[in-house]
């Protein structure tokens, strides 16, 4: 007999929470602070203030980075607490009620009643609030809201991020600074793009291009705005 070989699969789900606070993170670290230096540079001012506002920027940027992501995944976690308490409070309540109710999303789902009456049975034996915050409220442990978790994602990539043209602005010859801060924050946004893309299972392509230009769009009209009103800081 062949021998019983065991099935992998590789999902991506479990991604979700801090993949997306990541890379808004560090992309915004890119966009902000490069438009940020650009627009001051653009605007005449000396070297050592540009440096200075992208400096401010990466720590103003990253601390509301992660408030910002921290109340409002907060506000996501609140509301998904809000209705496990309700849930709890139901199964006290009405047990006979709430079992009909999800046998009636199996049968809904296309299971047999009789054999939906079962699972349900089984799964409410097992884990009564677990079964409906899965299958009624849509909640599972590995989509749960994490604000402490996003919040440290977000600023910390949002910092990581602003250090690239950072960097690139403390080193780059001060005459057409702001093509180098332009150019290489842009070749550094495709390229996290397209890592992201990857990691989420999509077009490193299509990734990279979609970050690329709005990220060039951002720049270009900081930089106008800097340019129309410029003066010597």
């Amino acid at each position: 007999m062949p021998r019983s070989r065991r099935h992998f699969e590789r999902h991506r789900a479990d991604r979700a929470g801090w993949l997306r606070a990541a890379v808004l993170g560090a992309n915004d670290g890119i966009v902000s602070t490069a438009s940020l230096v650009v627009g001051v540079a653009a605007a005449g001012a000396a070297h050592g203030s540009i440096l200075l506002a992208g400096v401010a920027g990466l720590v103003g940027g990253a601390m509301s980075m992660a408030a910002g992501e921290y109340v409002s995944v907060h506000s996501q976690a609140d509301v998904e607490n809000a209705d496990l308490r309700k849930e709890r409070q139901e199964l006290e309540q009405e047990p006979a009620a709430e079992l009909r109710e999800l046998t009636g999303i199996y049968v809904h789902r296309g299971v047999e009643p009789k054999l939906a009456r079962q699972v349900a049975e089984q799964l409410t034996a097992h884990d009564a609030l677990g079964a409906h915050a899965r299958d009624e409220l849509g909640i599972s442990e590995t989509l749960r809201a994490r604000p402490i978790q996003a919040a440290l994602a977000s600023a910390a990539s949002f910092a990581a991020g602003a250090l690239l043209p950072l960097g690139v602005a403390a080193f780059a010859p001060r005459s057409g600074l702001a093509f180098w801060i332009s150019g290489l924050s842009l070749a550094f946004l495709a390229a996290l793009g397209a890592v992201a893309a990857r990691v989420g299972g999509a077009s490193m392509l299509v990734g990279a291009g979609r970050v690329a230009f709005w990220s060039a769009l951002a720049m270009a009209l900081t930089a106008a705005v800097g340019r129309l009103f410029g003066t010597t800081l």
